[in-house]
């Protein structure tokens, strides 16, 4: 399993001669990769005062290897894996003792990312008064180590309805604002007892305006809410997040920037994320 995220880089490499979903956001929209083709994003975020309840610890976070690819598997549903190559943490605090053991040497660690693996549907194209109508539903892979800790290493499944709605739509142009909004449900398995899951809402509602031909200003609070009436079980915490930022369009490439700003107890205090989106064309049609 730990050489999954090595396999996963390789193929890729391979197809960024082929951008994922609306980076910087990490709210999903509803739109489908088009059949055949594939896509892919790769970024970098700088998160300060990060925090990782189950460990202990806290610090900046650098993530290096933010990967989202997905392909278009038929008309109305593409395949998507996401996940880091790498997180480094500056610890800062550690709790002592910690509830798990740690591996660490030194005031720094670092490991893998969760990898997930998820399916998007298209169930529902948008009309002129009602929004496009989606679901998507995935796992999360236990790639990282907890002795690391970074990671929680437990498999999680979500799976949520997706929303979208599209306005001032001119041919060659986006749309002038688009808007799209995720809401669901993640069971979290609880690292430290047995046999017991937090499920936890998720949530995220998102909007890209476009300010010309090239640039876009995208915005976002995303996140998961603890449902249970008490503390939720460490590693299953309640986070959410703000992000604002740009979309610039350069030849074929999309690159990107934002803001990021924490919202709950345990979330990371500030970030900044920057990316790059590629999108291929259909191989299907091109091999024709």
């Amino acid at each position: 399993m730990k050489r999954l995220p090595i396999f996963l880089l390789i193929i890729l490499c391979f197809v960024l001669s082929a951008a994922a979903q609306q980076r910087p956001l990490i709210t999903e929209d509803v739109d489908i990769t088009p059949e055949g083709s594939f896509q892919i994003s790769a970024g970098v975020d700088f998160l300060q005062n990060a925090k990782f309840p189950l460990s202990g610890l806290k610090g900046d976070l650098t993530r290096v290897g933010v990967l989202h690819g997905r392909i278009g598997f038929a008309p109305n549903v593409e395949i998507q894996i996401e996940g880091t190559i790498q997180n480094y943490l500056a610890i800062n605090s550690a709790q002592m003792p910690s509830t798990i053991p740690l591996a660490i040497n030194g005031n720094s660690t670092n490991d893998t990312g969760d990898f997930t693996l998820s399916t998007k549907i298209k169930l529902r194209n948008e009309t002129e008064n009602l929004p496009a109508v989606g679901f998507k539903f995935g796992v999360q892979l236990p790639n990282s180590n907890q002795a690391s800790g970074i990671g929680t290493n437990q498999v999680n499944a979500f799976g949520k309805v997706l929303l979208q709605k599209k306005f001032g739509k001119r041919p060659g142009y986006d749309p002038r604002l688009n808007v799209f909004g995720n809401l669901g449900i993640g069971i979290l398995t609880a690292p430290l007892e047995r046999f017991t899951q937090n499920d936890v809402l998720l949530y995220g509602a998102a909007g890209i305006f476009r300010l010309n031909k090239r640039i876009n200003i995208a915005s976002e609070i995303n996140g998961r809410h603890n449902t249970r009436s008490g503390d939720a079980p460490l590693g299953t915490e309640s986070i959410s997040e703000f992000r604002i930022g740009t979309q610039v369009k350069a030849s074929k490439l999309r690159f990107d920037t934002a803001a990021i700003f924490g919202l709950t107890r345990y979330s990371p205090r500030t970030g900044v994320t920057f990316g790059v989106t590629y999108q291929s064309p259909n191989v299907f049609t091109t091999a024709k």
